[in-house]
């Protein structure tokens, strides 16, 4: 007999391994920097820079305050997943209502904004490699595809998460010292940290970029993964009350030992946010210093353009070169993240739909060794290669416009991160009480979900022509 959605029950996970501690923490840091590369594409290279040209710093304390919500949002995002050792999604099922009801409304939209998203991200790393390599963005952007694909294919979590952590300190490294180079101690970065609204502001300028700081909606979730892929709370333990008996710890002893997780978790997406948010300042300071005094609020690709020749009067053709680098490992690590989390979350959410969730979660979705070949591992392939590898590459062959193609990824990530936010919230309330989130991080995921709310009302007024420049 099949159970309703409000009929689902949910409870602590059966078996809790010893948190790391001290310095073994360090190796425990890996999702937080998938996380940030999934999170600083296409905002970080073509929003920010076009931010700080046209307002300076003024806007620097609303980066800063979007960061700290996005660090409740994903921390809070993991907290079911350690808690239970089901995914995040497998929480949405569980709310009342219609049966999956939830997993419908972010399946569907989200196959198109995995489709835009990543087609989008892979053309602007094919015009970058277009202007100032031989062959066109065509066949970059599909060279680009093909190595990524192949990557999230093979490779699953552990090679994925080496990648990210590569590109993570390659990116820092870049854009932190070509920021330092040129920023200038005046006093207007200082002024910035103050909450303010510049005089002139532009709300259809501004709103692309408040919707792109760090991550999308997704990426909120694809966080509850990555912790859980590495094990965070016990996620790799395939021990099931049903399979080895009850655990022999009682729920005390089990809730006390997820608390102690709960201090990983919450370090662990501090650093994937504090990198990503140091990344995007780092590029405020470029468009700041560079693209302001030179009078440029460039669109498009024509941002990476535009600071490749202004760092290279700086730097002479290093700096060329470093911004280049800068710009294609931003994007094109975005690339792989987002693949490696669509891909995961649409394998996830079909098993689900599919009523095949009586096993543990860690066999359905995260067994993604190759001798464990299963219904989980093939669905994950097979939607890395079509939705976020063939499909966006006929999308890429058909439109060729990347920032045209991503507009649709943008149009669902405003509509669902509100819609993710407040959810999460729903189905933390339902985990038991001695780990529910505290008074002030349930208000502060309220806060966020609100927020949202209110950008995507202005998103799709702007959309429909209701705000003015």
């Amino acid at each position: 007999m099949h159970t309703t959605t409000s009929e689902k029950t949910v409870e602590l996970r059966q078996r809790v391994p010893d948190p790391p501690t001290g310095v073994a923490r360090l190796r425990w840091w890996g999702p937080g920097l998938l996380w940030a590369m999934s999170a600083v594409g296409s905002g970080s290279v073509l929003f920010t820079p076009r931010v700080g040209s046209e307002y300076g710093y003024e806007l620097l304390w609303l980066l800063w305050g979007v960061a700290i919500l996005m660090w409740v949002m994903i921390r809070e995002a993991g907290r079911f997943a350690v808690v239970t050792g089901r995914t995040l999604l497998d929480g949405f099922s569980t709310l009342p209502g219609p049966r999956n009801w939830a997993l419908w409304v972010v399946l569907l939209p989200q196959l198109v904004a995995a489709v835009a998203g990543v087609g989008g991200l892979s053309a602007l790393v094919g015009s970058a490699f277009a202007s100032v390599l031989p062959g066109g963005m065509l066949l970059w952007s599909l060279l680009l595809l093909l190595i990524t694909t192949a990557v999230v294919v093979s490779g699953g979590y552990p090679a994925v998460s080496r990648a990210a952590l590569v590109l993570a300190l390659v990116l820092v490294a870049i854009t932190v010292v070509a920021a330092a180079w040129v920023f200038q101690p005046d006093g207007d970065a200082r002024a910035g940290v103050v909450p303010g609204i510049p005089s002139d502001l532009s709300v259809p300028f501004v709103l692309p970029w408040i919707g792109t700081i760090l991550a999308g909606s997704m990426g909120i979730v694809w966080f509850s993964y990555w912790t859980a892929r590495r094990g965070y709370g016990g996620g790799m333990d395939k021990s099931t009350s049903e399979e080895q008996g009850a655990s022999p710890e009682s729920a005390e002893e089990r809730a006390a030992r997820l608390r102690s997780w709960f201090g990983t978790l919450s370090n662990t997406a501090a650093v994937g946010v504090l990198t990503g948010a140091v990344i995007i300042t780092a590029f405020l300071v470029l468009g700041a210093e560079l693209l302001a005094p030179a009078g440029v609020v460039p669109s498009g690709i024509g941002v990476a353009d535009d600071l490749m020749l202004l760092l290279s009067e700086v730097w002479g053709t290093v700096g060329h070169w470093l911004m280049f680098t800068a710009i294609v490992v931003a994007l094109g690590g975005s690339v792989l993240a987002n693949q490696d989390g669509w891909s995961r979350a649409f394998a996830d959410i079909t098993l689900l739909l599919s009523g095949k969730s009586g096993r543990s979660w860690t066999e359905r979705v995260t067994s993604w060794r190759p001798e464990t070949m299963g219904t989980a591992r093939a669905l994950k392939i097979l939607f890395a290669v079509t939705f976020t590898g063939l499909i966006p590459a006929i999308v890429i062959v058909i439109v060729r416009d990347p920032v045209a193609v991503m507009s649709a990824s943008g149009v669902v990530a405003s509509v669902h991160t509100p819609f993710i936010v407040l959810t999460t919230l729903a189905v933390n309330r339902r985990i038991p009480d001695a780990l529910r989130p505290s008074r002030l991080s349930m208000g502060l995921l309220g806060f966020a979900g609100l927020f949202y709310g209110v950008f995507a009302v202005l998103y799709f007024s702007n959309m429909l022509g209701f705000i003015g420049g």
